[in-house]
């Protein structure tokens, strides 16, 4: 396990100013991305903020940190940055709700054998980068007092 995030130096920006501007802007896409994915069904959200806060922290610490400090997205991304894993809560959570929106797909373009199979063979790779990413088990709860342990 790596040291809490208060320990961990902040990232240090990319030498040159054209990768920077150019992880700036793959930042942005990401995050617009993200940021669409809340509302339009079958487009992922987390990994695209992930990407976002992966490129902002090479292109602008000012960006990083406004995303780590974020009300909503900020938990989500301390939690990714100190342990690089997920929950099994979180992955049942995506593999559901995966199965359930690209379900909703495939029987919506019923008659369509080409875009159903792409469809299906999108959400099995969806499916197995999730299933890849390492398992952590929640804090436990201390049994005589109800805090998790220290």
């Amino acid at each position: 396990m790596s040291a809490s995030p208060d320990t961990n130096p902040p990232p240090t920006p990319h030498a040159s100013r054209a990768v920077r501007w150019l992880l700036w802007l793959a930042g942005s896409v990401s995050l617009a991305l993200g940021l669409l994915g809340v509302l339009l069904p079958g487009l992922p959200t987390t990994p695209f903020v992930l990407l976002a806060a992966a490129c902002y922290a090479k292109a602008s610490p000012r960006l990083h940190r406004w995303l780590l400090n974020h009300r909503w997205m900020g938990p989500m991304l301390r939690d990714w940055e100190r342990d690089r894993s997920l929950t099994r809560r979180s992955k049942t959570v995506a593999l559901v709700s995966m199965a359930v929106m690209v379900s909703v797909s495939i029987w919506s373009f019923r008659g369509r054998l080409a875009l159903q199979l792409v469809l299906a063979a999108t959400a099995a790779v969806g499916a197995w980068v999730v299933l890849r990413i390492p398992t952590r088990r929640p804090p436990t709860m201390a049994p005589s007092v109800g805090k998790p342990p220290r």
